[in-house]
């Protein structure tokens, strides 16, 4: 249905299929970027401070170097990025969608880990960040969302505080 009630015609239906699925589509992927970006850093930065000591007197001597470290703040700046993409694709999309998609960041993530990070990957391990593309793939190509997001305007705000 349109925003007046009045049934969508097919094309219409279509094109308004097809933007949603690219609007969410670019927000999964500023979400996986943010994520990628904030997770990177923020290894990197504690790298640099080292392993913490599970103990009052390891998280006492981690806690300044870790506040002063540049690198975990740029990955905190990113991680609340993603937070900030992931909960605006969830208020449109299905979140059956939204997370198996979201997933392709795990493969860029083992990418990035191995140019950037220096790890070795298995594999067994590349192996299954191939079958997550798969899913993420075969889920890509289903609807972004199954059911009729609640229109939440102005008037409805409204009519709500003074019945």
């Amino acid at each position: 249905l349109a925003s007046s009630g009045t049934p969508l015609s097919p094309a219409s239906h279509v094109h308004s299929e097809r933007k949603l699925r690219i609007k969410t589509l670019i927000m999964v992927l500023a979400l996986v970027i943010c994520a990628n970006i904030g997770d990177l850093t923020l290894k990197r930065g504690m790298n640099e401070i080292g392993a913490v000591e599970l103990s009052a007197t390891g998280i006492a001597k981690a806690f300044p170097l870790t506040v002063t470290n540049p690198k975990i703040w740029i990955g905190i700046f990113f991680l609340v990025g993603f937070m900030a993409s992931y909960t605006t694709v969830l208020s449109w999309a299905d979140y059956s969608y939204v997370m198996p998609v979201g997933a392709f960041g795990y493969a860029m993530l083992t990418f990035f880990a191995v140019v950037f990070l220096h790890e070795e990957v298995s594999i067994q391990r590349w192996i299954g960040v191939l079958l997550v593309c798969i899913g993420v793939f075969l889920v890509g190509r289903t609807k972004p969302s199954t059911v009729e997001a609640p229109q939440h305007s102005k008037d409805n705000a409204a009519s709500e505080a003074h019945p």
